[in-house]
């Protein structure tokens, strides 16, 4: 049979017929960190393959999937996806009610929205964030923020997925691109000393997602954030006792100091979940990961976090939720309404909120910029002397 990979890409011929699981053994591939696709219908690894079948076997860079469950616990009928941690397994119908099911839960359980609010998604054109679009436009949320990141065909090929999608369900879609409006692209920033371009594209899109929601009057910004992010960032913070990015970590960070409401209602599911949902509701995205992101610690945290997910499912939810609950706020509440106060000043460039000086700069009455400002000056002065 002919097995076709998805990022990686490769293609391998492998004899049939033979199930999903031998086949996945033969390739030396982690169940967990990949869906497998015959004719646009997911296959669990029970499921028998014979000798003329063409296959994709689609990474989704984190898993959670466990032994097998025959039946879709709410119908009976044949599964496609098994979620060990809920002790689960659901057909396609009903892998799309629990996917809403858990965004309505983070939604409630944080006050992340109300129906009266004025919501902006932050679209990339992946998985996670097309699909945290689709769910909330069913429930009446409709206007998406597309960031153009200058990333070559990359980009391109995003900005179309999130334009096709836009055109398809009727809705607004507001693009902006990087530097056509402050005049540098994130592979500029790849020549800039002692900052990595991911920091500067993660710093660039925080700004642009807050300045649109800001000049547009939308009261919630939503970004895609999943389990696996926010249990992988977690790790990293932990080994590192990042204790400021700790007291922030939260799927929902009330505005304050004109900074906008940002909201994570995916914070409760799984990227296998998420890849699996776009699948049944043949949503297209893009599979490739940015290719300026190898290298990037988080992935590493992820793969660590997969390990443990294989082998004690619950793992990544327990970590992560047993933080939120337990840990943030008694421990780090101090630091949280320090970080979450309005003691912000304007930046005297842009006029975006930003924290007052301190040290030297305060003693000196130095003019105030924000840390976006001095990053777009210090990527600008690259690319003036590379041109």
């Amino acid at each position: 049979m002919i097995v076709r990979r998805r990022n990686p890409d490769a293609t391998h011929e492998v004899a049939g017929p033979a199930t999903v699981a031998d086949v996945l053994a033969q390739l030396g591939i982690n169940p967990e960190t990949v869906l497998v696709i015959r004719d646009g219908e997911l296959m669990t690894r029970d499921r028998e393959l014979p000798d003329d079948a063409e296959i994709e076997v689609r990474s989704v860079i984190s898993g959670g999937a466990g032994p097998r469950a025959p039946q879709c616990q709410v119908c009976g009928r044949a599964v496609v996806i098994e979620i060990p941690r809920h002790r689960a397994a659901f057909c396609a119908e009903h892998l799309v009610d629990h996917i809403r099911g858990q965004v309505r839960h983070a939604i409630d359980r944080h006050g992340m929205l109300s129906y009266d609010d004025r919501v902006l998604v932050a679209v990339s054109g992946g998985k996670d964030s097309l699909a945290l679009w689709d769910v909330l436009l069913d429930m009446g949320y409709h206007d998406g923020l597309y960031l153009g990141l200058g990333i070559g065909d990359y980009s391109q090929r995003s900005e179309q997925v999130v334009s096709d999608f836009a055109e398809r369900r009727g809705v607004t879609l507001h693009a902006i691109d990087l530097a056509t409006e402050f005049g540098y692209s994130i592979p500029d920033a790849t020549g800039v000393k002692d900052r990595s371009a991911c920091g500067v594209c993660g710093l660039s899109k925080r700004y642009v997602f807050n300045k649109v929601a800001l000049d547009h009057g939308y009261d919630v910004m939503a970004t895609g954030h999943n389990l696996d992010d926010e249990a992988a960032q977690l790790l990293g913070n932990v080994l590192r006792w990042q204790t400021p990015f700790m007291a922030r970590q939260s799927p929902a960070l009330a505005a304050s100091g004109g900074l906008a409401k940002k909201v994570k209602p995916l914070y409760r599911v799984g990227e296998r979940e998420m890849a699996a949902y776009c699948i049944v509701r043949g949503l297209d995205y893009i599979v490739e990961e940015c290719p300026l992101v190898g290298g990037n610690t988080v992935h590493h945290y992820k793969d660590a976090l997969n390990e443990l997910e294989r082998h004690f499912p619950g793992t990544k939810a327990q970590f992560l939720y047993g933080f939120l609950d337990k840990v943030r706020d008694q421990h780090f509440a101090s630091e949280a309404d320090e970080g979450n106060d309005d003691g912000v000043v304007a930046c005297g460039e842009c006029g975006m909120p930003t924290a007052p000086p301190k040290g030297k700069a305060a003693h000196n009455g130095d003019s105030v910029r924000c840390a976006f400002c001095r990053t777009q000056q210090r990527v600008l002065s690259v690319v003036s002397t590379v041109r």
